[in-house]
């Protein structure tokens, strides 16, 4: 019986959401598997993927075979590395002790760089929210400037009109009839 590592589908149609899983080779991609390893959920970004090491390198170990993503997903969590250094230390390469020392360094550098990421990815958001926001301020302002000259033309224009229509309209109702009367 051969062992896959690799991906079991779940969540609803247009948002995957995946469980890490070891499997029989031959079960189907959503059927019976051996054991969880962990989950990966793609609709966030970046993606979170929460994953046992322990178990991943134990089935790698005994010789489990990874997918491609399944091998990427594991590469990005460290499974791989923690695999190849353990397989130094059985060939007597490494100590345990310098194993866990370089995986710890490595985890340490994957999670500055993963924060850096986040804090780019909050930081461009704001940024297009603040460049949204200006472009709605300067679009309103453009309105209500636009809306100021039509109002001022208006009154303006409309002013001589009624001053002479006042000048010309009659006082009293009997003027009024005598210019009516001419």
């Amino acid at each position: 019986m051969s062992v896959k590592i690799r991906l079991q589908r779940h969540g609803k149609k247009g948002k995957p959401f995946y469980w890490v899983v070891a499997a029989d080779a031959r079960a189907k991609r959503d059927g019976k598997y051996l054991e969880k390893i962990g989950t990966y959920n793609p609709n966030v970004n970046p993606a979170e993927i929460n994953l046992d090491v322990d178990s991943a390198v134990k089935w790698l170990q005994n010789g489990a075979q990874p997918t491609p993503t399944a091998k990427n997903i594991l590469s990005y969590k460290g499974a791989m590395l923690k695999n190849h250094l353990a397989g130094g230390v059985r060939k007597g390469a490494l100590t345990q002790e310098q194993a866990d020392a370089k995986f710890a360094a490595w985890l340490e550098e994957k999670a500055a760089k993963i924060s850096d990421k986040e804090a780019g990815l909050t930081k461009a958001q704001s940024d297009a929210k603040a460049a949204a926001l200006a472009a709605e301020k300067a679009v309103n302002e453009a309105r209500i400037e636009a809306a100021k000259p039509v109002v001022e033309e208006v009154a303006e224009e409309a002013a001589p009109e009624v001053e002479a229509a006042a000048e010309e309209a009659p006082e009293t109702i009997d003027e009024a009839q005598e210019k009516a009367a001419e």
